[in-house]
């Protein structure tokens, strides 16, 4: 397809125009790369500015996961040898949070592996949302699987703002992915924690053998779902997964990725999530090619990233990470 007809495309999207089904979506497959991000950099720099949102977690409780997830090093299907511990004590999460507010970070989230929470893990959690709430200047996020509208109203008042629930993959592709729970749980679980009044991040995780077009479904799927902030994780295969021999993807990938998530949900956070170990000087491309948001942390060991080094990366290319009002 020509540049032009690209070009003309992200036009009509900057102008109000949305893509859907019912459109000829070739073009985000067939287009080159670099037309494909050139293009999608002008649509976040006009619908979303300058701002980079970005977002720590602390992993709240590792291992021995229920649910059986293909790429999960935590899942207890999987022999990965990785370190299992229970619910974090709240003095360390806490400390965790004021660490990433102090060092210019906006949201910071406690991420549980696991179907749900016991009730006295969400009991931790809670206790540890209001304190945080209280004592430290940052956004609160969460992520505990598939909790009920109680639940959900909980952690809204406890100070949350945001929920965490990935769709991870299409609804055709799923299936392959997890069967302990359903595509249509994780779209349940996104509309209880919206009629509760919290936002949604959901996004996925490209690299476990899905099509193009099933990256395509994904990206219109949470664009239906009104979706606000979009994790694009690549896969980082992990020994003792059923996924450890998948082929690692490119650099390439994830920017066209980045690049198609703009065009279909123009006015989201795309965040830039695990894996961007992977590619070149922090991944710095990929916010030229309609990326605006990325997880980072000097804990983190997914991203490879620490947040002095990210926030330096990004003033340098002309980007605006200054903390909001809360």
């Amino acid at each position: 397809m020509a540049d032009t007809n690209v070009y003309a495309i992200a036009d009509e999207i900057i102008a109000g125009r949305r893509l859907s089904r019912n459109d000829d979506l070739s073009f985000l497959i067939k287009s080159g790369t670099d037309e494909l991000c050139r293009n999608a950099d002008r649509i976040r720099k006009a619908l979303c500015g300058d701002y980079v949102d970005l977002c720590s977690i602390v992993n709240g409780r590792s291992g021995r996961c229920p649910e059986n997830c293909k790429f999960c090093a935590q899942s207890a299907h999987n022999h990965t040898g990785i370190d299992e511990y229970p619910f974090l004590d709240e003095d360390s999460i806490v400390n965790e949070c004021r660490h990433n507010a102090d060092k210019g970070v906006h949201r910071f989230s406690i991420v549980t592996a696991g179907r749900t929470l016991s009730d006295e893990d969400f009991e931790k959690a809670v206790s540890a949302y209001s304190r945080m709430s209280r004592e430290c200047s940052i956004k609160l996020c969460a992520s505990h699987g598939l909790l009920t509208e109680e639940q959900f109203i909980r952690l809204r008042e406890s100070g949350v703002t945001t929920y965490h629930c990935n769709i991870e993959t299409s609804r055709r592709n799923f299936p392959n992915i997890c069967t302990t729970h359903t595509f249509d749980d994780k779209i349940a679980c996104i509309k209880r924690a919206q009629k509760c009044g919290l936002n949604v991040c959901s996004g996925g995780i490209i690299g476990m053998g899905e099509t193009p077009e099933d990256r395509l479904d994904m990206a219109l799927t949470l664009a239906e779902l009104g979706i606000g902030s979009i994790p694009i994780n690549a896969l980082r295969p992990v020994k003792g997964t059923p996924l450890e021999s998948e082929t690692p993807l490119t650099e390439e990938d994830i920017l066209r990725t980045a690049a198609i998530f703009r065009f279909i949900v123009p006015t989201a956070y795309i965040r830039l999530a695990a894996g961007r170990i992977i590619m070149r000087d922090s991944g710095s491309a990929a916010f030229l090619s309609g990326a605006n948001a990325t997880i980072t942390g000097d804990m983190l060991t997914t991203s490879g990233n620490d947040i002095d080094g990210d926030i330096k990366m990004l003033k340098g290319l002309g980007l605006d990470v200054s903390v909001p009002e809360r």
